[in-house]
């Protein structure tokens, strides 16, 4: 009952992030979820969830992504998922968890510094910043659902609008999430027995979503993401040492 609960905070909470609240939600729900389960049947778990919020975050925001953003950074999505499916495949468990909490710790260590990183720097779009971007996201993605971060930079130096940057970061991770499917399937991590049991916790990810949607343009997303970065720290220490 203890896990289908978490599993049920965790679905909210995600749907929630792909309403355009707190980006790091996703990442941080990982890093929670392996305190409680192995590292690998927590992304097979949480990939189909995914997957069923994305559906409804495209709904929210439909057609309003640039759609030659995400189109530069689909090939590098290939690759690093290509990449990151083969680590996984050879390495134990442990190495995952202590995988994720650098990850997560190096995204911690951005987020804190972003605000000096972009404040000098004056960025001219190139289209192979796409293809590495994708790359390290889907890299990320591929080992710990936490691809967040190479696109959040990418798409923060593009000037986009609030909305703009929500859906095209929608679009792009509803496709990533797509693309990991065959691979995790051939790594045996989805569990469909488990799946056809939590069937009934699908309705948490619209709930999400909405309330997300609902919370941009009424919390300070400023605040909110400092505390996700805060708890997202301790997770990934707590990964680590564990």
């Amino acid at each position: 009952m203890f896990l289908y609960v978490a599993i049920a905070v965790s679905t909210f909470l995600l749907g929630i992030s792909k309403g355009g609240l707190g980006g790091n939600l996703g990442t941080l729900i990982t890093v929670l979820m392996s305190l409680i389960m192995p590292v690998d049947q927590v992304l097979g778990l949480l990939l189909p969830i995914l997957i069923v919020c994305d559906v409804f975050a495209i709904a929210l925001y439909w057609k309003r992504w640039e759609r030659r953003l995400v189109l530069l950074l689909i090939p590098g999505a290939v690759l690093g998922v290509t990449v990151g499916s083969l680590f996984m495949n050879h390495v134990s468990s442990d190495v995952l968890r202590h995988g994720l909490g650098i990850i997560v710790l190096l995204f911690v260590g951005y987020k804190i510094l972003e605000p000096r990183v972009h404040r000098p720097m004056k960025y001219a779009p190139v289209g192979w910043h796409g293809w590495t971007a994708g790359s390290l996201s889907g890299f990320a993605s591929a080992v710990s659902h936490a691809g967040g971060a190479p696109v959040s930079i990418y798409l923060l130096m593009q000037g986009l609008t609030p909305h703009v940057y929500v859906a095209t970061s929608a679009l792009f991770f509803a496709v990533l999430n797509w693309i990991k499917v065959p691979y995790y399937l051939f790594s045996n991590l989805i569990n469909l027995q488990l799946l056809s049991q939590l069937v009934w916790i699908l309705p948490c990810a619209p709930m999400g979503v909405w309330v997300g949607r609902w919370a941009t343009d009424r919390l300070d997303k400023s605040t909110f993401d400092q505390i996700i970065i805060a708890l997202l720290g301790v997770s990934a220490m707590i990964l680590i040492i564990r």
